[in-house]
């Protein structure tokens, strides 16, 4: 017997949990579907009592629908919408589709295909905003570093927009509060919690007088628009945001800037260095390197991917640092330089040498993995030397602070941020001066010999190790 037989032709009540319930509305529409039920049948509710069809009703499970890939994206993407109607439309667009209709999506004229398209675009503005317009902030007090945001969507997207930052700041505890949910990251998991307020959020922190200096000085008074800005970013977000406070007066004082500007003589552009930006915002310099490995951490990749900036490893006063080139896919996973298949080797040659990897200083010239995706796979890409160049402040600000006696170049990537300029490492391989405060050493770097054909990798590995041995006998050689 059909099981709609049993409650006749009336209609059918679904109650879905508030928000976005993505996995309610699939098992609901599958039960719906395997019941012959039309769209005109069904209610659809949420937050009350579950329905005949309720999200919690685990009985009588059916298997997934054969749904064009389209309709399964269009669903993901505007079940986050405010919109009452939308579970309805939803199923009518499923419906349609699996009755006669399988290329109804194509049809941008439809009138439910094109209203489930501007609620789609609707999600996706109000994505692109969270992501633009969230401020995290450091809640001052004992215990570990932790930051809070707080932040008003227009529609159900916390749980859509929670993995964005998971990956923009996977090394930070953070929390995201909003009116209807909150999101924890501590480093490993991600949470959903209960609703926040705006009172528990801290309103400032010190990062912000240097954010709000940085965004002052990048200020373009002759291009100031008020209704482009109004458009870009809403005030509704301007309370969230340190920058804000200062467009009022920017705006009074645009018109006498950009008079000055045209009356100043013309005068050589100056190329921003983005690395310093980042450090003016902190209020730097640095006064230790746990300073400075916080302005890394906080700070954007100056090159394409990565999840998090992997600082180096070691004691400060180590005698021997060790500068690679970028960190790799293990060390951008894992948050530590040199633990991939390249650092493994270089363990075990420093081991042959009779160096200790524990008191030595290991880091690299460029603090973020630079990749490309290909399918599921992360490839290596090798950093430009404007990019080297870009990090190398920070570079030089950590042996600062390491103070070593002997800084070994491990490849023609480090030479370059080490040296300022190219050098080949096999026609320089050995001892080398820097220019600097320590002593310098270039070799080349273990994924060299991880490329090398296999008859030619036990010559170049026993080559590396003796360059290793004559790094430890210089380094003891300097501290006599």
């Amino acid at each position: 017997m059909d099981p709609g037989d049993l409650f006749g032709a009336g209609p059918r009540a679904v109650s879905l949990a508030a928000g976005a319930d993505v996995t309610g509305f699939r098992n609901a529409v599958r039960r719906l579907v395997a019941g012959d039920v039309p769209p005109e049948r069904v209610v659809w509710s949420v937050g009350e009592a579950p329905g005949l069809f309720g999200a919690t009703d685990e009985s009588g499970e059916t298997p997934p629908l054969a749904l064009p890939r389209g309709v399964a994206d269009l669903v993901t993407r505007v079940v986050p919408h405010r919109d009452p109607e939308r579970y309805a439309l939803l199923y009518t667009l499923v419906w349609r589709v699996l009755h006669g209709e399988r290329r109804l999506l194509e049809v941008s004229s439809d009138p439910l295909v094109h209203r489930l398209e501007r609620m789609a675009k609707a999600i996706a503005r109000d994505l692109h905003k969270m992501h633009a317009f969230l401020r995290f902030r450091l809640v001052e007090g004992e215990g570990p570093e932790r930051f809070v945001a707080w932040f008003e969507p227009d529609h159900h997207i916390l749980q859509a927009a929670a993995p964005f930052f998971v990956g923009r700041f996977r090394s930070l505890h953070w929390t995201i509060l909003t009116p209807e949910g909150s999101a924890l990251w501590d480093t490993s998991a991600l949470t959903f919690g209960p609703p926040g307020r705006r009172e528990d959020a801290p309103t400032r922190d010190g990062f912000e007088a240097g954010w709000r200096d940085y965004y002052e000085s990048t200020f373009n008074p002759a291009r100031t628009n008020l209704a482009a800005m109004r458009a870009e970013m809403p005030k509704k977000y301007w309370r969230n945001m340190p920058e804000t406070a200062a467009i009022p007066g920017l705006v009074r004082a645009a018109a006498s800037r950009t008079d000055s500007m045209i009356e100043r003589a013309p005068q050589k552009a100056i190329k921003r260095d983005p690395v310093r930006a980042v450090a003016a915002m902190a209020d730097q310099a640095p006064e230790s390197l746990d300073a400075l490995n916080a302005i890394i951490r906080r700070s954007e990749p100056l090159v394409p991917g990565a999840t998090q900036a992997v600082l180096g490893e070691g004691r400060v006063g180590a005698a021997i640092a060790f500068v690679g080139e970028q960190p790799g896919d293990h060390e951008d996973r894992q948050g530590r330089p040199f633990v991939g298949p390249a650092g493994q080797l270089l363990s075990k040659a420093m081991a042959e040498a009779g160096l200790v990897r524990g008191d030595a200083y290991l880091t690299n010239a460029v603090k973020h993995f630079k990749f490309e995706e290909r399918g599921k796979r992360r490839i290596h890409q090798n950093p430009t030397a404007g990019e080297v160049s870009h990090y190398r402040w920070w570079l030089e600000r950590e042996l600062d602070f390491v103070a070593p006696r002997l800084v070994v170049a491990l490849g023609a990537t480090a030479v370059l941020a080490l040296a300022g300029r190219a050098i080949p490492v096999t026609r320089a391989r050995g001892p080398a001066e820097f220019g600097k405060g320590y002593a310098g050493f270039i070799t080349v770097h273990p994924s060299y010999l991880l490329r090398l054909p296999d008859g030619a990798k036990d010559e170049a590995y026993a080559a590396f190790v003796q360059d290793l041995r004559r790094v430890g006998e210089l380094a003891t050689r300097l501290a006599a």
